[in-house]
């Protein structure tokens, strides 16, 4: 199975769940606003990576009524609930593919919560060049996402998608931290920094351009 598979396999897993994506998500709540109040005080440009429904957009738009996002999902559903929120005025959506679609430039911050965990380590290599590119003078990105507790946890999952990659749509795929930084520091990212959230085998990582 190729990228373009895997992506598309994605698309139609999250379209059949976008019902009951809040119900799930809303437990991570705490670490999305978690992430929202390390934005940079003066950030207003955003790109929202996996937006979904935009549950992260809430306390974003709570707290920077003045902000505007550009959000992008695989998912058609999942964004057909982002625009009945409050505001949606304020938000461009945008459906497709991270690795096809044109990101813009320009951003203040890049955003992205629960979704990039599905990428394979050297995929998500070039999404965060791509990413780094997307982001103005002194940008920053940041993440809140699975993880993998340990190098050889991340071996395991590593395994267990290539036994079943074939006959199952979702399989998380998680990096270990050390991983995670290693490949943002090789994007270009300087001063990325690491912070717990109230889940385990979550964590929050900041890098600045």
């Amino acid at each position: 199975m190729n990228l373009k598979e895997r992506n598309e396999n994605m698309r139609e897993f999250f379209n059949r769940k976008s019902d009951g994506y809040d119900e799930v998500h809303e437990k991570f709540m705490t670490t999305k606003n978690q992430l929202i109040d390390k934005l940079d005080i003066n950030a207003t440009k955003i790109l929202d990576l996996g937006a979904g429904t935009g549950l992260e957009l809430i306390h974003l738009y709570e707290t920077r009524p003045n902000a505007r996002t550009t959000a992008i999902d695989i998912s058609e559903s999942m964004l057909e609930k982002l625009k009945e929120r409050s505001f949606a005025d304020k938000v461009e959506t945008i459906c497709g593919d991270f690795f096809d679609v044109n990101f813009g430039s320009g951003y203040d911050a890049v955003i992205s919560t629960s979704a990039l965990h599905h990428f394979l380590k050297d995929t998500k290599l070039k999404l965060y060049k791509k990413i780094y590119e997307s982001l103005g003078e002194n940008g920053e990105f940041l993440n809140a996402d699975k993880i993998a507790l340990s190098n050889e946890a991340e071996e395991e999952s590593l395994e267990d998608y290539n036994l079943h990659k074939d006959e199952r749509p979702h399989i998380d795929t998680p990096l270990s931290i050390e991983h995670e930084v290693e490949i943002l520091l090789q994007a270009g990212f300087k001063d990325v920094k690491v912070y717990e959230t109230e889940k385990e085998d979550y964590r929050l990582i900041k890098a600045k351009k």
